[in-house]
């Protein structure tokens, strides 16, 4: 699905280890791989100071962990002193890449508002893709596990749908990206509609589970036109649920999610199935913003 990518690692979220994969992210669609690590900048009574002496450890880092560089991808290191969230921004922008990695452990709700989060902050500022990896998996993996990982990480995608704008935003994000990426590696699809049996059987209207069928036909053919091998689903249930176990029973690459909305996708008070997937889904999770 996607050619460029910005690869943001802190050393304490196994990210690092993306750079011994280069081969299998390449064989995964990847053409240019930008690998950042901001170093903090160091601040006294007077300005904060930039120490570039403190910059190439952490560069020389990451360049011994590169591996068999294929000769047709650019693979670029950057290390610069800053907030990540800016530096991330700053770099996407720079080399025009089409999808962040970033390393998010799950958290609570306390927890971001306590200590902040950068995926928080990207996911508010940054109109390109990001995928959301769990540091916790990414340092258990063994090599041969990684390689799988990196290779097959776009090609079978689970995409919740509800029929919503954020859905239909979602649809037309997944069928621009293949679109217009002649290598895209994406096979499959797994569409998973979810009434949500919270709900007043009233606001489902008079046969939802007829309706939700005849809505996800259209979009089935819709992506099978793009080559795309694509499985429909409907159940019952709470949402975040169904989606988790759906991910875990069908062997899937990531989760595919958007912003139901414009803005405010992270505002506290709201509630956001995005935000929950993007908070506990131990699978990687695909977030595209609006």
């Amino acid at each position: 699905m996607f050619q460029r990518a910005l690869i943001c690692t802190d050393f304490t979220d196994s990210m690092y280890r993306l750079a011994q994969f280069v081969p299998s992210l390449a064989a995964g669609g990847f053409k240019s791989l930008v690998f950042f690590h901001s170093v903090s900048l160091e601040s006294g009574p007077e300005i904060p100071r930039a120490d570039s002496e403190r910059l190439e450890p952490a560069r020389q880092r990451l360049q011994e962990l590169l591996r068999d560089v294929p000769d047709d991808v650019e693979v670029t290191i950057e290390v610069q002193m800053g907030r990540p969230a800016e530096g991330i921004l700053r770099l996407a922008k720079q080399y025009q890449v089409d999808v962040i990695f970033v390393g998010t452990p799950t958290r609570t709700l306390l927890e971001e508002k306590l200590f902040g989060s950068t995926t928080a902050n990207l996911v508010e500022k940054t109109g390109v893709p990001i995928i959301v990896l769990r540091p916790q998996l990414v340092a258990t993996f063994t090599t041969a596990e990684l390689e799988l990982r990196c290779t097959h990480l776009f090609r079978y995608l689970l995409v919740p749908y509800d029929g919503t704008d954020g859905g239909k935003h979602l649809i037309q994000k997944i069928h621009h990206q293949v679109t217009h990426n002649p290598n895209s590696v994406l096979e499959r699809v797994r569409l998973l509609w979810v009434i949500d049996d919270n709900l007043r059987r009233e606001l489902h209207g008079d046969r939802p589970i007829q309706q939700a069928q005849q809505e996800l036909d259209k979009i089935q053919a819709e992506l099978a036109a793009l080559n795309l091998v694509v499985t429909t689903t409907i159940v019952e249930g709470n949402p975040l649920a169904e989606i988790l176990k759906a991910a875990e029973i069908h062997d899937i690459g990531a989760i595919a999610t958007c912003s139901s909305h414009v803005g405010g996708l992270l505002r506290w008070a709201a509630p956001s199935l995005t935000r929950e997937i993007l908070r506990e889904s131990w699978h990687p999770v695909l977030f595209f913003p609006n």
